[in-house]
């Protein structure tokens, strides 16, 4: 894939956010520090995950979040994206983590950007229950009244699509259920728990909230009637179901009445104003009709009986997960996204991408990073306001039901060991920030 080798990457807004991200689950070990979580029930169940491995010591930030901060410090990032475990906190003692963790980072100089929600949900509570979301507003309210005298940039809620489709709905991801379209509720209560939060952390103070959902265009198989039918009803599921709600106060046409409870009273719960809209976005998904098979893509299982069918984008390269490298996907992304929603879209903030290559010096992760920085650009010079970019991931990490096989890190991880060595990568994103004049 060509980088523009040669050609400096152009100049972003001042004041635009440089970032990093990770996930409390996939990173920090320590998992008799906390309560357990729905993943760590779903990695204990033999075959769930593929090296059978679990994320009981992971990368073992818990212990070693010091290190780790000085590997931010030392790239240049000017903020920070983790998430803060659930169950952690209500062990009693994971807000003094927290605590520690974000004083370093103040010290370090690079802000605190925390999510409340990265798919590790306390095992006894459960999103199919409305409950779950009342219990999650009062955790963000006794979170943010612990550490919303230093954070200032909250996230709610990450990928609530991938955690009700892959969790819920076809089971390959915690806690396994396979509900199919029976998992709707789980978006609903998701949905709702980020507009409860939302309101937690107004009444702690908060004035920058946002959140991550996951998004990417959709292209259709072909012309043909039945491909773009099937292509525009996985747009409705994967991006407009997440986003309508949001940013329009309403669900996409025929939605609304499969969602348990006062579904208007809830929406204008849901739908509470934001500060920013986080995406995270990897590639473009081509979709067409079912053909009546089950079909195996990206590592997962799409059953037969689910009304469209994933493609696969031929003519491209892919990352070693086989998903494909389109970094013009995310200025076309962005741009539907501006003359979807006009005005009623706030400031965006590209909250993750990144991609799975092996090896130290990889260089395929720093062509796939610059050919996406540039296409991000390309969004900002055509007038989408964009204030942000985290690359996933700082660490190498427990990828979910993929173990410790995929690897995302500018920073090699020996899960032997734990010793952390920067990729090529890393090197290169600390010459970007440094030609961006970044501070860290």
């Amino acid at each position: 894939m060509a980088t523009d080798a040669g050609n400096p990457i152009p100049r972003f807004p001042a004041g635009f956010l440089w970032g990093v991200s990770t996930s409390a689950h996939q990173i920090e070990g320590g998992a008799d520090e906390r309560e357990p979580s729905v993943w760590d029930a779903f990695t204990a169940e033999p075959g769930r995950v593929k090296d059978g491995s679990t994320a009981a010591v992971a990368c073992d930030h818990v212990h070693r979040h010091r290190e780790d901060v000085a590997l931010l410090a030392e790239l240049g990032v000017n903020a920070y994206r983790f998430s803060i475990s659930w169950p952690r906190v209500r062990s009693g003692k994971g807000l003094d983590f927290y605590d520690r963790l974000v004083d370093d980072l103040c010290a370090a100089g690079v802000r605190p950007v925390p999510t409340l929600f990265h798919w590790d949900l306390p095992a006894d509570l459960d999103w199919l229950e409305r409950d779950t979301a009342e219990r999650f507003a009062e955790y963000v309210s006794q979170v943010a009244g612990r550490l919303g005298d230093r954070v200032t940039k909250w996230i709610t809620l990450n990928e609530p699509a991938e955690h009700t489709l892959l969790g819920h709905a076809l089971g390959v991801h915690a806690p396994g259920k396979k509900l199919l379209f029976d998992a709707l509720p789980v978006a609903h209560h998701q949905l709702l728990a980020h507009g409860l939060a939302v309101r937690a952390l107004r009444a702690a103070g908060a004035t920058d909230v946002g959140v991550a959902n996951s998004h990417g265009p959709t292209w259709a198989a072909s012309t043909e009637a039945a491909d773009l039918e099937a292509a525009d009803f996985y747009d409705l599921l994967l991006n407009r179901l997440f986003a309508d709600p949001l940013l329009l106060g309403r669900y996409p046409d025929g939605i609304g009445e499969l969602m348990p409870g006062d579904v208007e009273a809830d929406l204008k719960v849901i739908a509470e104003p934001l500060d920013w809209y986080g995406i995270n976005y990897y590639a473009p998904t081509r979709v067409g009709a079912p053909q009546g098979a089950e079909i195996e893509f990206g590592g997962v299982t799409m059953p037969a009986e689910l009304p469209f069918s994933v493609r696969e984008i031929e003519g491209r390269p892919v990352t070693d997960f086989g998903w494909p490298v389109v970094p013009e996907g995310l200025t076309e992304l962005l741009t539907t996204f501006r003359d979807r929603y006009g005005d009623r879209l706030p400031p965006v903030v590209i909250t993750e991408n990144g991609c799975s290559y092996p090896g130290v010096d990889d260089q395929d992760r720093i062509a796939y990073l610059d050919g996406h920085v540039r296409a991000l650009h390309r969004a900002v010079a055509a007038g989408v306001d964009v204030r942000g970019y985290f690359v996933w991931s700082l660490l190498d990490n427990f990828e979910w039901a993929e173990g410790y096989a995929r690897r995302f890190g500018l920073v090699h991880v020996d899960f032997g060991t734990l010793e952390r060595t920067p990729k090529a990568s890393y090197h290169w994103y600390r010459e970007l920030l440094r030609a961006q004049g970044t501070t860290a």
